[in-house]
C-alpha cells in the first residue's frame, strides 16, 4: 500500500485502501507499521484533517476499538 508522508511528529506515513477499508501508519520514532481493518472513509479523512496526528490518535482512533495487525 503506498503510503505518504505526514506532518506529525508522532506518525511518519499513512495509506488507506478504501476498496478494503484498511489503513496503514507508519510511527516515526519506531518505524513500525501498523495495519487497521474496517477503517471508515471518514473516518480516515478526519484523521488527516485533525490539526495534532497523535492527539487523533490517541483521543478518537484508538477508543474506536479497530482490529489491527503490526506488519514485520
Amino acid at each position: 500500500m503506498l503510503r505518504l508522508p505526514i506532518d506529525s511528529s508522532v506518525i511518519a506515513a499513512m495509506g488507506y485502501d478504501p476498496a478494503s477499508a484498511v489503513l496503514e501508519i507508519e510511527f516515526r520514532t519506531s518505524g513500525y507499521v501498523y495495519r487497521y481493518f474496517g477503517v471508515p472513509a471518514g473516518e480516515y479523512r478526519a484523521f488527516l484533517e485533525a490539526s495534532s496526528k497523535g492527539a487523533y490518535l490517541d483521543e478518537h482512533f484508538k477508543k474506536a476499538g479497530y482490529r489491527y495487525k503490526r506488519l514485520s
